[in-house]
């Protein structure tokens, strides 16, 4: 039998997936997404019962029940969304797009806890709302890494979950997955890698923080960062893909 708080968490993925699947989400749409989602995380939360220190780990097991649920192309259907391109080009534009995505969120997060921060009452919804902005932007930047891995042509081995685990244990350390390394086929969330996990998500959140300034400049912070943070995590991951192995011919 699904328990409730199950059904919770079913939600929250399944609303996560529409906001970081291929395709253009206008702002009317992503706007009424991640309110949908704020309000799925806060009842997430209350049957959770998360608070202080747990919070965190709440957190973390959220998004590894998002992680194997993901949109993750492969190079062909890649390179047929994205114009034929191939090698560094495709790497690229794959970049830009997840730039692009995570500037969006957190443009649309801003302006939301701007509306908040000017009207106090409502200003108890911030928190829910950072939290599903916080993962939606790794969802956007684990998709990212996963996507980067088969433009490269790095295979990750293992099953649907156990390389959805790789590719966010992956994100948390900011590299490229060694499929070559020890476990990697195999690999388990253990307490040092839920840990890593849990404080990259926890400084991740504590970024979409500046998102609670008053009218524009929560949007203007949350989008800037959110975009930068994409771009240097996509550097650091093709920097360590292009050593593993050389780029499949055009």
């Amino acid at each position: 039998m699904t328990s409730d708080a199950d059904r919770s968490n079913d939600e929250v993925a399944d609303l996560v997936g529409k906001l970081v699947a291929p395709g253009e989400t206008d702002g009317a749409e992503r706007r009424r997404l991640l309110g949908r989602l704020s309000g799925a995380l806060a009842e997430s939360a209350r049957k959770a019962r998360a608070s202080g220190a747990g919070r965190g780990r709440w957190l973390a097991d959220v998004f590894m029940n998002i992680a194997p649920r993901l949109p993750v192309r492969d190079y062909a259907t890649l390179q047929e969304h994205h114009y034929g391109l191939t090698g560094e080009q495709l790497a690229d534009d794959l970049v830009r797009t997840a730039g692009k995505a995570t500037m969006a969120v957190g443009a649309v997060g801003g302006a939301l806890a701007a509306a908040e921060f000017a009207a106090p009452p409502l200003l108890l919804s911030a928190p829910a709302q950072i939290v599903a902005e916080t993962l939606v932007v790794a969802a956007i930047e684990v998709k990212l890494l996963a996507e980067l891995h088969e433009v490269y042509g790095v295979k990750v081995p293992g099953n649907g979950s156990q390389r959805a685990t790789a590719f966010a244990l992956a994100w948390s350390k900011q590299r490229g997955v060694t499929p070559l390394a020890p476990g990697s086929a195999t690999l388990a969330l253990g307490t040092a890698a839920k840990t890593a996990l849990r404080n990259r998500l926890m400084r991740t959140l504590g970024r979409h923080l500046t998102t609670l300034g008053p009218f524009l400049t929560g949007a203007v912070a949350g989008g800037a960062l959110n975009r930068a943070a994409t771009r240097k995590l996509a550097e650091a991951v093709r920097a360590d893909l292009r050593h593993q192995r050389a780029l499949p011919p055009a």
